[in-house]
């Protein structure tokens, strides 16, 4: 597909599905189950997901932790100003942090915490800034004292005082453990301790990766995105015991479940940094004729390997056609119109001979009253 074609991932959603809160229990959430084989649809809820995971599979879980990188810091005239802490980017050559900003702001300005911590502004690039910090604090100890957690705007409550703890508790995964994300991976909201233990109790492995979520998640796709196959710079890691893990599952033809976009997206990164493999995007005359016609033979992707341990960065743009080698089945959300998570889940929809795309099940979740976005409701793709 081309930018042209992005039009398709446009949908209507009523507002009243736009869930404002997290659901308690987590794991109450429904689940909406797209089995691609038999394209066939159930309706059940997210406590009940093992009953739909095959024994002995093994379930990748990204283990970033959200830290609160919006402040409201004061010039030095006096007025505030809102920072965005860009933590999951790098820092410049001199170490001074990037940061966006919604006010007018040039290199040389002082911006200053509570505390009379300073963040000094010394240059700009293109839509960002570098500041360096002047402090007897680390930069982690102010954002855990005045930051607030970047939850997206459409999820702020304006007619109620917030609640940064319980939002920090809410908006934060249970088994989240390092990492610096902007935003969290919110396919794995959904996880308990009682679904972690219906997994053992069938035998179901988990193991963990990280991508540090960044703030590009939620920029508009460009035609640029097209042409250069790239997308915006997030941080991954995969360590060698789970590179170990996830080769021998593929070995032992295991079935490995993603749990979100960000997930697969690590998981098919780390395949695409290996000089000898390269899987994205497939070319025409390789993939079925249309929708529904097909796959491969399983053992070609039970074949495909190995995975390796890594730590850096990756920029890959997954969208229709693209030949999925590290997953097999897919635990996501409900995303927003046209972004590229919509992209990747409808690729990976397609990968799989669906006979139906994403945005004509969105219509059926709708339908069906699922709630949509961050705090919103789970799909499994089978």
């Amino acid at each position: 597909m081309d930018f042209s074609e992005l039009a398709r991932y446009d949908y209507h959603l009523p507002p009243e599905l736009i869930r404002k809160q997290g659901i308690e229990p987590r794991d109450t959430a429904r689940l909406f189950v797209y089995d691609t084989a038999h394209d066939t649809v159930i309706h059940d809820t997210f406590s009940n997901l093992a009953n739909y995971l095959p024994a002995g599979s093994l379930v990748v879980l990204n283990e970033t932790r959200v830290v609160p990188a919006r402040l409201i810091l004061r010039k030095e005239t006096g007025g505030k100003i809102e920072v965005f802490v860009l933590a999951n980017e790098a820092l410049d050559a001199q170490g001074n942090i990037p940061v966006l900003v919604d006010r007018k702001c040039v290199p040389g300005m002082k911006l200053s915490f509570p505390d009379g911590s300073l963040f000094e502004v010394v240059s700009q690039d293109e839509n960002r800034f570098f500041v360096r910090l002047v402090s007897d604090r680390s930069l982690s100890e102010l954002l855990d004292l005045y930051g607030e957690t970047p939850i997206p705007h459409y999820l702020e409550d304006k007619e109620s005082k917030r609640d940064e703890q319980a939002v920090r508790k809410r908006y934060q995964t249970v088994f989240a453990r390092s990492g610096a994300s902007v935003a969290a991976p919110t396919a794995s909201l959904h996880f308990t301790d009682r679904v972690f233990e219906s997994f053992a109790d069938k035998g179901i492995e988990t193991a963990r990766v990280g991508l540090d979520v960044g703030q590009g998640t939620f920029a508009p796709l460009r035609e640029e995105n097209f042409l250069t196959k790239k997308l915006h710079h997030e941080r991954i890691s995969v360590s060698e015991e789970v590179a170990n893990r996830l080769n021998r599952a593929k070995s032992e033809r295991r079935p490995i479940i993603a749990v979100g976009t960000t997930a697969l997206r690590t998981l098919e990164s780390i395949l695409s940094f290996r000089s000898d493999f390269h899987p994205s995007p497939r070319k025409a005359e390789e993939l079925p004729s249309e929708r529904g016609a097909g796959n491969e033979e399983e053992a070609i992707k039970s074949a495909v390997g190995p995975f390796h341990p890594y730590s850096g960065e990756t920029d890959i743009f997954i969208f229709p056609p693209h030949r999925f080698c590290s997953a097999d089945i897919l635990v996501t959300n409900f995303h927003l119109p046209q972004s590229s998570l919509m992209l990747l889940v409808d690729a990976f929809l397609a990968d799989k001979g669906s006979k139906r795309d994403l945005v004509s099940l969105y219509e059926e979740a709708i339908r069906e009253g699922y709630a949509f976005y961050s705090f919103g409701d789970s799909m499994l793709i089978l």
